[in-house]
């Protein structure tokens, strides 16, 4: 629903007495730099409802006959999503895929998340429903209590049997880092170990794409850089802003939006040790998990299967449910993403790859349930990067006034220039984080008509607060508009995504 006085507020170009003013600059003339569409990529793990009951429901009404939901590939396919990573995770750390493969599989106790995985959804699934989505997979291999030569099986089960099950994409474990993982390591042990396995899978296939699980810590990265990282395409990290894997609290969007500039701070981290490294040039970043609010998982992941009679275990598995709550999922985690996004356009040359994790239920973009699906604000805010961008990203600047939340603040202001490569249509993407103020903005395209009326796609909503869920599925979605500017001004709405698109003048000839 458009808001008459939302619409007024849209429509109007003068200066409002209570707007801030703020000022993006960009350098038509600097380098027109592309950058990857892997970065509207998801992850899928063997956790809660993303596969069963997720992406994979054989007998529901609404999957085809290989049990893929019909209704969630046509969402992803408006996503145009690029690559997905799969089976995990902390879950790849206990996954044997031979397990999941074949016509005679067994249900195997998960030590990592406490539950049976019944291993119907397997390596040939995965690849089926990749294709079926129109996306590239991505596989992470068992680097917890798996074995270097589990990885190169795999690899030669998915590129050399002869099953047209091809898989470019692979990474060497997963937050092997940390002491929650199957397989914790050292970085004195770690660097030889992902070594022996690129050593192990690239002779097996030499044209594949390794990434191994990284930090931008300096202490584990390094080693690891010293040791493989001539075997690499890519380093992994990982990044979720709200810790809530223990207790979901439900922070107020000045909470959540405060977070916004952790992404780009933890990509500047990474870059300085592959700069430090030496292999800035090489390798990339596959910032292959990410998501504001990190998953709500009390008392787990764990590294032993659950006694079946451990009630109090069973409880705890049961408290998952709770990051299925609608009203979690509102215009900060929209803006959150959106500024996660402009983080890895504007360093296009280092960041490779990046995976919303995940891309179904839990804290993903699209909530699936028995007899629909709902389209979360971060699923618009995914929908318009992905189809309204241009393919180059141009330098910028911004000159915003603070946000503040307690003794916190972050830029009221954020923005991206994207052109085409002849340089005739530019999208700008503006951000204003006020969660109740319009915010009047000057740009600065040298070059580009910045008078007159002008295409827009905006995504805000009636409130900071405001989700959609099953009752309201279209209370947050794009709305398209005509903004008229004068001499580059434009005023925003608060809380608000703004899609602007502009051409370069032309000269009139007689």
């Amino acid at each position: 629903m458009v808001h008459i006085a939302t619409l007024a507020m849209i429509l109007s170009i003068h200066h409002s007495t209570n707007s801030s003013q703020a000022t993006f600059n960009v350098d038509a003339a600097a380098e027109k730099q592309p950058y990857s569409r892997m970065i509207f990529g998801g992850f899928i793990e063997h956790f809660s409802d993303q596969i069963y009951g997720g992406i994979f429901d054989p007998g529901s009404p609404l999957s085809d006959k290989k049990g893929f939901r019909k209704d969630v590939i046509a969402a992803l396919k408006e996503l145009k999503l690029s690559v997905v990573r799969w089976p995990g995770g902390c879950f790849a750390s206990g996954y044997h895929w031979k397990e999941g493969i074949g016509k005679e599989r067994k249900g195997t106790p998960d030590p990592v998340w406490g539950v049976t995985d019944p291993n119907t959804f397997g390596t040939k699934e995965f690849i089926e429903w990749c294709r079926a989505v129109e996306c590239v997979p991505y596989i992470c291999t068992n680097a917890g209590n798996g074995t270097p030569e589990e990885m190169r099986d795999w690899l030669r089960y998915c590129n050399k049997s002869g099953k047209d099950l091809r898989v470019d994409y692979w990474s060497i474990g997963n937050e092997n880092w940390g002491g929650h993982e199957i397989g914790a390591s050292t970085p004195e042990k770690w660097g030889p170990l992902v070594r022996k396995c690129a050593d192990l899978m690239l002779e097996c296939d030499s044209r594949i794409k390794l990434a191994a699980a990284g930090t931008d810590n300096r202490d584990w990265t390094l080693p690891l850089l010293k040791a493989a990282g001539s075997k690499l395409e890519y380093l992994a990290v990982h990044g979720y802003w709200l810790p809530l894997w223990g207790d979901n609290q439900m922070p107020d969007y000045l909470h959540c939006i405060v977070e916004s500039e952790g992404p780009e701070q933890t990509i500047a981290r990474t870059i300085g040790l592959l700069e430090e490294s030496g292999f800035r040039k090489k390798i990339k970043i596959a910032f292959d998990e990410w998501n504001l609010r990190g998953w709500h998982h009390p008392g787990f992941p764990r590294k032993q299967p659950v006694d079946p009679s451990d009630t109090v275990a069973s409880d705890l598995i049961r408290a998952r449910v709770k990051n299925a709550i609608p009203s979690q999922y509102t215009m900060a985690d929209a803006l959150f993403s959106a500024s996660f996004l402009n983080s890895c356009l504007r360093h296009a040359s280092d960041v490779g790859m990046a995976n919303i994790a995940p891309i179904v239920n839990t804290r993903g973009p699209l909530y699936v349930h028995k007899s629909g699906l709902v389209k979360r604000t971060t699923f618009h805010v995914l929908s318009l990067y992905a189809n309204k961008l241009q393919s180059r990203v141009v330098k910028s600047s911004i000159d915003s006034p603070a946000l503040l939340s307690g003794e916190r603040s972050v830029p009221t202001v954020d923005g991206i220039a994207t052109v085409n490569p002849a340089g005739s249509r530019w999208t700008v993407v503006l951000i204003n984080r006020d969660p109740e103020k319009a915010l009047s903005v000057q740009l600065n395209i040298q070059g580009v008509n910045l008078n007159g009326e002008k295409q827009a796609t905006i995504l805000d909503g009636d409130s900071p607060d405001a989700y959609n869920d099953e009752a309201h599925p279209n209370r947050v979605v794009p709305r398209t508009v005509k903004l008229t500017l004068k001499h580059g001004n434009v005023e925003l709405p608060p809380h608000s995504l703004s899609l602007v698109f502009l051409s370069s003048r032309t000269t009139k000839h007689n």
